[in-house]
């Protein structure tokens, strides 16, 4: 299983949002390129880079920065770039740049024509961002609830040929009483395609458990990294430890 460093960018800084509040992010001590080089150095194959002002389409983004990344990565490791991608120069842009992959999330909702246009343009490099909350796929920063529920989106973009759906369950990164891992094991069963899971890894116990779930190819780990919970090596050793899956009955 792969784990992606989840590296937010704010305003030029390290961030994490709290129940996906912009206005009241967690500033790490840390500058985004020394998180990039702190975990490429320990060893992640795969960064998940999000450009949070991009998202909140504010006109002075941090494409800069991310570039950075992307070229200190280079031939070291993978970038995965998400944030404010709702045109196909967007897509065309970051694909030019370097990245590997280039993350889709309102989008997904909003313009399937679009997306489906930049999986056949980029085979194996678009991947659709799936955020649920209460059963339902929200958007804009968590806060609309859409009609679409999530197992059904995400079949809608498998048949698109995307090259992974990530899905974030926000019932759990709420920290809600009734939430469980149920909801990620039910969309990486339904599909052929591979599921990263985001919201989920708190503790290293749950990278194990994650890596047991059918379907699962990668979890996207953020705050419990950079907050101390957990180094990156501990999670890519436990990432990496060998899986037997119990036959289905």
């Amino acid at each position: 299983m792969i784990i992606f460093p989840d590296i937010e960018i704010q305003d030029g800084k390290c961030v994490n949002l709290i129940r996906g509040r912009m206005d009241a992010p967690r500033i790490y001590d840390l500058t985004p390129l020394e998180a990039a080089k702190q975990c490429i150095d320990a060893g992640a194959e795969w960064l998940h880079v999000v450009d949070l002002d991009a998202v909140a389409s504010k006109e002075d983004s941090n494409y800069k920065l991310v570039e950075k990344i992307i070229q200190f990565a280079s031939d070291k490791a993978h970038v995965q770039v998400a944030g404010g991608i709702q045109q196909l120069k967007n897509v065309d842009y970051w694909i030019n740049q370097g990245a590997a992959r280039v993350v889709m999330g309102r989008a997904a909702v909003t313009n399937p024509t679009l997306v489906t246009e930049a999986a056949t343009k980029y085979p194996g490099q678009i991947v659709v961002s799936i955020d649920a909350r209460n059963g339902k796929v929200v958007i804009d920063g968590w806060k609309r609830a859409t009609a679409f529920e999530p197992l059904a989106l995400a079949k809608l973009y498998e048949r698109a040929g995307v090259a992974a759906i990530i899905y974030t369950d926000i019932d759990h990164e709420d920290e809600s009483p009734d939430a469980s891992f149920s909801q990620t094991t039910e969309i990486a069963e339904a599909l052929d395609i591979s599921v990263i899971s985001s919201g989920l890894v708190k503790t290293l116990d749950d990278i194990s458990t994650l890596k047991y779930l059918r379907g699962i190819s990668g979890a996207i780990t953020g705050r419990a990294l950079f907050g101390g919970v957990f180094t990156i090596e501990e999670a890519l050793e436990v990432a990496a430890q060998q899986t037997t899956y119990a036959p289905l009955q």
